[in-house]
């Protein structure tokens, strides 16, 4: 069998499987509609009487697909010479099983969205022209991009795919009930700690302190608060990943505090969806949560004035080391088997994708970070930032996140599955069938071994 370095065609059945099993962080949509099938793009990337065919798949449903559909539609009245299609897929799993099934032909798409977990997965497919290319070739000014963001896309100071929509965790408290627990709403909780001591004094009256959904995304995100890498290796950018650090201190810390918790009835476990946990919160029966930032206009809307909802960083140990937090959500890839000229027009569409106005729309009409500084200029993003001053958290934690291999995120070619692997060892120890340490010593070697048999099919 051909590996995928040997050719871009081959992709590596377990690597897809794993992919099926799970949506990616920064709440990938969930696919709500029929994806549109392939065989509306076979003529794709087609250029007729001088104009050049761009199709982009995307994983973007409901209010997230028509903001895309008038971005598309404004980029189309201004360039006559370049059209773009935009295609829904369904979700990113969904969209990634279809690109493998269309490398055999022309009939896949000149650039597509995935979440950012497949970044790997991607690289080492040798299906894709990294956007660093036309950087180069242009000088395109890159020092307005968000470095937190771009970093996570940037191996060996190459970055491979443009960030299109991009989120991170925060905690989310219900003010008023800090309030007649006697506690300052102004001043949430910012360690586990802290954290403990707050969700006691709210557990009353059939209301619980707090809720954290059983979500692989979390435990990344509270390592890399912790400046722990998930991964040896660098978290598998120094060179591939061979060993999961799952089981390492600041994830039994995190794992041992997050069960004490639940243990102590300080607060409840509502499983893996974090629709459950945003519903109680809305509902008045869980008083701190822990969701996307893309969440944030759906949470505060579900409320109705019902109570105000206050917003807090992410939490970590008090003596935790430098940290923050690791970009969810995901970027733009151009794909290679396409002609120069089509490639090219993809690059256009994405600078205009990046570009302050279209972030400051996208930003807007969906609660995804702005990839560009610039956006916040925008008059828009200003009323926005009014009306959701919450916001305002999960720019500044966005920005107060220390660049470092934790922060700029764990690679791997298995993510998906990694993630599946970790949830079921919260599940355990959360339920009392393992403790924290064993169920992570299992998982650590679980996902390890799911490594070694990815990286066979790369060298």
């Amino acid at each position: 069998m051909k590996t995928v370095l040997n050719t871009r065609k081959a992709i590596i059945p377990a690597t897809l499987a794993a992919m099926m099993l799970l949506g990616a962080c920064g709440n990938g949509e969930p696919a709500k509609e029929a994806a549109a099938s392939t065989d509306s793009s076979k003529s794709a990337g087609a250029s007729t009487g001088g104009v050049q065919k761009v199709v982009w798949w995307h994983a973007m449903g409901g209010d997230n697909g028509k903001a895309i559909d008038k971005l598309v539609a404004d980029f189309n009245a201004a360039h006559k010479d370049i059209q773009v299609e935009a295609i829904f897929q369904g979700s990113y799993d969904e969209s990634l099983t279809k690109m493998k099934a269309s490398m055999d032909s022309n009939s896949g798409p000149s650039i597509i969205q995935v979440y950012e977990i497949g970044s790997r997965y991607m690289i080492d497919s040798k299906a894709i022209t990294p956007v660093q290319k036309f950087i180069d070739a242009e000088k395109y000014d890159t020092s307005s991009l968000e470095s937190n963001i771009t970093g996570y896309y940037t191996l060996d100071g190459k970055l491979y795919s443009m960030p299109f929509n991009t989120s991170n965790p925060i905690l989310y408290y219900n003010k008023d009930m800090f309030k007649a627990a006697g506690l300052d709403p102004e001043k949430p909780p910012v360690t586990y700690e802290e954290i403990t001591a707050a969700a006691k004094k709210l557990s009353k009256d059939n209301v619980s302190g707090a809720s954290f959904a059983i979500y692989g995304w979390f435990m990344e995100q509270f390592f890399a608060n912790q400046g722990a890498e998930l991964l040896n290796n660098g978290n598998g950018r120094d060179k591939l990943a061979t060993a999961s650090n799952v089981n390492t201190d600041a994830g039994v810390k995190t794992l041992t505090w997050w069960k004490d918790l639940v243990d102590s009835k300080a607060a409840i476990n509502l499983g893996r969806k974090t629709d459950d946990t945003k519903k109680a919160f809305a509902a008045g029966q869980v008083a701190m949560i822990l969701d996307s930032t893309a969440a944030l206009r759906g949470i505060v809307n579900s409320v109705s004035g019902k109570f105000e909802v206050g917003t807090a960083y992410l939490p970590k140990p008090a003596d935790a080391k430098d940290g923050g937090v690791v970009v969810g959500g995901a970027s733009n890839w151009i794909l290679n088997n396409k002609s120069e000229a089509e490639q090219k027009a993809a690059w256009e569409f994405i600078k205009y994708l990046s570009a302050p106005e279209q972030q400051a729309f996208f930003s807007v009409n969906t609660g995804y970070f702005p990839i560009t500084k610039k956006a916040y200029d925008q008059q828009i993003v200003k009323d926005n930032m009014t009306k959701y001053p919450q916001f305002k958290t999960a720019v500044d934690q966005l920005h107060a996140t220390k660049p470092n291999k934790a922060t700029q995120g764990a690679v791997m070619g298995v993510y998906p599955e990694a993630r599946q692997i970790t949830e079921n060892a919260i599940e355990e120890a959360l339920a009392g069938k393992k403790s924290p340490k064993d169920a992570l010593d299992a998982a650590a070697k679980e996902i390890s071994g799911k490594i070694a048999d990815y990286n066979k099919t790369v060298k």
